[in-house]
């Protein structure tokens, strides 16, 4: 690969992350190639409180240099490794740099190998990336690499490569190269200050579907001092990688590894026991469907193949729909008025909607109110707090909620099979029906043999009474409103008039 390179169109801060480095700062900054001493290239050297000159190293180079532009800062209070990373990344993304590369102090990682790391992020091909000394493992060794790190460093990566599903060569190279728009998409200053950062961060990258390029560096041990406890390190790197596959599976909330918007509607569950089939099951031909909280339309689409008309409500759904049977309305539940009259419809279909509202008791009185004398069905979904993994989870002290899931952190309210039978007897309704649904095990375990006995054991143990409420993942509800009581006196008085009519025409 050609070490020459355009910085016509970038900027570019080399970041010198420096503890304890006053015999080797100058050596660093004298290694950075002549083809980056130019006006779109910065030197900053953070000093994390070291104890010895190296903030006074740092000045002095500063001061004398003629062809490099060079900041140096000194932490009052020792950040940390990963601590003093997020100030230098900060700094880059305030001064308007196009990619900084992070060096360290101690000379462990070859400034002369800048521009073949910084090809990919000046010609776009990459959002990160890694000198790796493991593209080529024999180098490691004979660069210096102490046996025992080149087998740790492969056992670990190995690991860390199957729970976030990478293929990375190396996860603990500290050679890294990021361009500021990938680092502006992360969260990066919730990551951890100590060495494990740099694990956080590469979650980070991969959750945000970033790029990341891995370009072989040469492996060099000299007199340093290492201030890496390595069986901590291994620790760490070991539990970050399991909240991280734990966040992503929905079981728990880490909210470094939030990357993205937070979903505001569902992916079809079909093919298994869910909610959404329940929900298609439970159509009835040629029957008049409103569906509360339709999202972007999916099962209402599909309910339309038994129903004569579907009618969608949601704020976030679309304005049209291909299908003649099948119209959407905006709607914010929670701040306006419903925008259709509830009584044309035969059926309400309220799917995993009840969790969201600010106030469900007023929200289902009303509904009940606006079907006046016709008493259409009412088909709700919603999570079931009482699921045992939530149960296990508060068991170990972990109650947070997430991007989906029962403890998704849009939702407002939880129940059990107990408190949301409450809800339907105190606000009038009569329930029809009432079942477990099982959790969405395809969607976490993949469409397998494994997933469907799993799937199957569930459902078995949702059929017992007594361990129902404990395995349900989500209620399923059939439910009727009865009459308000202005309803039925309205319907007492006109009733009555017709039959003093009846009798006034017998009497004749």
């Amino acid at each position: 690969m050609s070490e020459t390179i355009d910085f016509a169109q970038k900027r570019v801060l080399i970041f010198i992350v420096a503890y304890n480095a006053e015999k080797t700062i100058s050596s660093v900054l004298n290694r950075i190639p002549a083809s980056m001493r130019n006006k779109n290239v910065e030197v900053l050297i953070i000093d994390d409180s070291s104890k010895d000159q190296t903030f006074a190293q740092g000045v002095k180079y500063e001061t004398g240099s003629d062809d490099l532009r060079i900041v140096t800062l000194r932490n009052p209070v020792n950040q940390g490794y990963g601590g003093n990373q997020k100030l230098g990344y900060r700094y880059a993304i305030e001064n308007g740099f196009d990619i900084v590369a992070l060096v360290h102090g101690d000379g462990q990682y070859a400034p002369e190998k800048l521009p073949a790391l910084l090809a990919p992020l000046i010609n776009e091909t990459a959002d990160a990336v890694f000198g790796s000394r493991m593209l080529k493992k024999q180098d490691a060794l004979t660069g210096g690499m102490p046996m025992y790190k080149w087998i740790g460093n492969q056992v670990l990566t190995s690991y860390q490569n199957i729970m976030l599903g990478t293929q990375l060569s190396e996860f603990h190279s500290g050679y890294r190269l990021y361009s500021t728009a990938a680092l502006k998409r992360i969260p990066f200053e919730r990551n951890s200050n100590d060495f494990h950062f740099d694990t956080d961060i590469i979650v980070q990258l991969h959750f945000a579907n970033l790029r990341i390029a891995e370009i072989p560096i040469p492996t060099f041990y000299g007199d340093e001092v290492c201030n890496v406890n390595g069986f901590k390190y291994a620790w760490d790197c070991f539990k970050t990688m399991i909240r991280a596959a734990m966040h992503r599976k929905n079981l728990l909330y880490d909210r470094k590894f939030d990357v993205g918007a937070v979903e505001e509607t569902y992916d079809l569950k079909l093919g298994f026991r869910s909610s959404h089939t329940l929900a298609l099951c439970s159509v009835k031909k040629g029957a008049r469907v409103l569906d509360v909280g339709c999202g972007r339309g999916y099962v209402a689409e599909l309910m339309a193949k038994d129903a004569a008309h579907v009618t969608g409500l949601d704020q976030y759904s679309k304005d049209t729909s291909d299908l003649p049977n099948v119209d959407y309305k905006k709607w914010d539940i929670d701040g306006q008025p419903c925008p259709v009259k509830v009584s044309d419809y035969d059926q309400i279909f309220l799917l995993d909607i009840i969790e969201h509202l600010k106030d469900p008791e007023v929200f289902m009185e009303t509904l009940r109110e606006r079907a006046e004398h016709k008493r259409p069905e009412l088909i709700l979904t919603t999570a079931n707090i009482g699921f045992f993994v939530t149960r296990f989870m508060l068991l170990i002290g972990q109650f947070n909620y997430g991007r989906k899931g029962i403890l998704d952190r849009t939702h407002t309210r939880l129940f059990t099979f107990r408190s949301l039978r409450d809800l339907f007897e105190q606000t009038g309704y009569d329930i029809l029906e009432i079942r477990g649904i099982p959790a969405p095990y395809p969607k976490v375990l993949g469409a397998g043999i494994f997933s469907r006995i799993v799937m199957l054991i569930n459902q078995a143990f949702i059929r017992l009474p007594f361990l129902r409420g404990l395995f349900s993942y989500q209620i399923y509800v059939r439910a009727q409103a009865r009459p308000t009581v202005e309803n039925l006196l309205a319907k007492t008085i006109s009733t009555s008039k017709e039959l003093r009519t009846e009798m006034h025409k017998a009497a004749v």
